[in-house]
């Protein structure tokens, strides 16, 4: 049986096929880069519109009321959105609060955790961390309040030591997909009195994960991924109930106040999640999350999870099948890996855009890495075993070689 026969028969058993079409998917685009920017929901440009026509334009200013004062609950729609999060991530609806970008969160909360360890200045993280999270932690180290560390994951446990307040770490591996063992260093950091921050970029709406049960800090996560909320949506920010009333963020921002409109010339913090909050939250890109955040709710982390999986396998069966040998960078077995596959090969870059000119989308990554998502709300089993098909064909013809595939874009 070929690979498109199989996909017929995968396909035609999938439950989650009639997800497809509630996403806006061009004509001859396989789009194996959901992992970097979700597809555009169906139903978001009517909600955006909404937004814009009726509750900006007709509304106007008592837009930001609720509707029991004939508003449209924008003041509210941080918390509402970060509520509908909260069960993707195991947490619970007042402790997920969505708004700023993943690099402010992660500032933020890095600060509240150097707070909460007086004394302990040492953050806590691995080399080949998503650059963001390495970044904030270098800008609070040039302040003089931080020191960053860095140990391979092998060496993690031992660098745990009484000088930590932080163990900052991506759950699935921007690059490799390959997942950290939430359970066990989260247990461990607290043994050694440090904190735990966890960034979910690659994992919010794609892998089942529980904050609450695995006793995290405080976490992280990205809208436009997985959650399809769209380029540069707000991010969320998770902060466990038990800090709520110790949380001291650096950014004093008015939304964060405990009441922004009695306009005191001193701050004072909520007294939830909210605290959190810095300047206005951005109204048009929520409403485009909120989307996004309920169409994955629909569908199910776990149901998407588990067709990732059949998909990266599917897919590594049919370079199999075609004769196709690349190195495998991301974990082998697809329980430990993230929604993706990535493969090294010294001309990554120019393979993925002779992918690209077929019409097969996913990114590389420097130096030699090609990456390729497995986003499954909206991708079937034919896609893959097409895209399989054009990996082969490209290499096979050396099509990869020509001038107009060397030359890099600003965005890879």
């Amino acid at each position: 049986m070929t690979p498109e026969q199989r996909a017929r028969e995968f396909d035609a058993a999938d439950p989650l096929s009639g997800y497809r079409d509630r996403f806006t998917l061009p004509e001859g685009i396989i789009y194996l880069d959901g992992n970097s920017l979700g597809a555009l929901p169906k139903a978001t440009p009517a909600a955006v519109a909404r937004v814009v026509e009726q509750e900006w334009g007709g509304g106007l200013i008592r837009s930001w009321n609720s509707p029991d004062f004939g508003g449209a609950g924008w003041f509210d729609a941080a918390s509402r959105i970060g509520s509908k999060i909260a069960p993707l991530v195991g947490a619970a609806p007042h402790e997920v609060i969505a708004c700023d970008s993943t690099s402010v969160n992660l500032f933020k909360l890095i600060a509240a955790a150097l707070s909460m360890r007086p004394g302990r200045k040492v953050i806590l993280s691995e080399p080949g961390n998503f650059p963001t999270d390495l970044y904030m932690i270098e800008g609070l180290e040039r302040q003089g309040l931080a020191t960053r560390r860095l140990a391979e994951r092998e060496g993690l446990v031992r660098a745990l030591d009484s000088d930590v307040a932080l163990l900052l770490l991506t759950h699935a591996h921007y690059k490799t997909g390959e997942l950290h063992d939430m359970v066990a260093l989260t247990r461990t950091a607290h043994e050694a009195g440090a904190l735990v921050l966890w960034d979910l970029s690659h994992s919010t709406g794609a892998v089942p994960v529980d904050l609450n049960a695995v006793g995290a800090d405080f976490a992280v996560g990205c809208g436009y991924k997985y959650l399809c909320g769209g380029p540069g949506a707000p991010a969320f920010a998770y902060v466990a109930e038990r800090h709520h009333a110790n949380l001291a963020q650096p950014l004093t921002g008015w939304f964060g106040h405990a009441a922004p409109f009695a306009f005191s010339d001193d701050y004072e913090g909520a007294p939830g999640i909210e605290r959190l909050l810095c300047g206005t939250s951005p109204v048009l890109g929520l409403a485009a999350l909120e989307v996004g955040v309920d169409l994955i709710a629909e569908i199910g982390v776990g149901r998407l999870y588990a067709k990732s999986q059949a998909l990266s396998e599917f897919f590594l069966e049919c370079l199999v099948a075609l004769d196709v040998h690349l190195d495998l960078v991301s974990p082998p077995e697809s329980g430990a890996r993230g929604s993706q596959l990535s493969f090294r090969h010294p001309q990554a870059y120019a393979i993925c855009q002779a992918l690209i000119a077929r019409g097969v989308i996913g990114d590389f990554r420097d130096p030699d890495v090609l990456r390729l998502g497995f986003a499954p709300a909206y991708l079937s089993f034919a896609d893959i075993a097409a895209a399989a098909r054009h990996l082969a064909e490209v290499l096979a013809s050396g099509e990869w070689q020509r001038v107009e595939f060397e030359t890099r874009a600003a965005v890879t």
